[in-house]
């Protein structure tokens, strides 16, 4: 009998701890913590960031400023953990990355996005933008992310 309670209890301990890392999993967490959340996170961007050139330190290390939680994403199919992230809050209207990670943790993409600074009010952001894809994302995955994009009020 005690051994059955034992099992029993181990088995719901075990189904608490999945679910709550499940839940921290499931974007509860900022695109700046992602990183320091994981070394798997951090291993897979270093790969993404690796053969770039000329990115800034808040992009190689995803340490600028997250405003909103990831989100669970899917597209194709696989599931993706996506967020947004700034340098400073406010620069978001000029420079934002876009950041997807697999839920696997094996992949990573991303849509950095520049607009000139002083962009005058009467002219629209998005015809404006210049964008660089981080990490190979193949058609879908760029809709995906600059659909992301297209839901700030402020990049019309």
């Amino acid at each position: 009998m005690k051994g059955t309670l034992y099992r029993a209890l181990a088995g719901a301990l075990m189904v608490g701890a999945c679910t709550a890392a499940m839940a921290a999993n499931d974007g509860q967490v900022r695109t700046s913590q992602l990183l320091g959340s994981d070394p798997e996170y951090r291993e897979t961007w270093q790969k993404v960031v690796k053969k770039q050139e000329r990115l800034p330190d808040w992009v190689i290390n995803l340490s600028g400023a997250s405003t909103e939680q990831m989100m669970a994403i899917e597209e194709d199919g696989d599931k993706y953990l996506v967020g947004p992230l700034c340098e400073t809050e406010q620069s978001c209207d000029s420079s934002r990355l876009i950041v997807a990670f697999s839920w696997d943790k094996d992949e990573a993409y991303a849509l950095w996005v520049q607009v000139p600074a002083g962009l005058p009010a009467d002219k629209s952001p998005s015809r404006h933008t210049d964008k660089r894809w981080l990490g190979e994302p193949n058609d879908g995955m760029k809709q995906m992310l600059e659909e992301q994009l297209k839901k700030d009020p402020n990049y019309y």
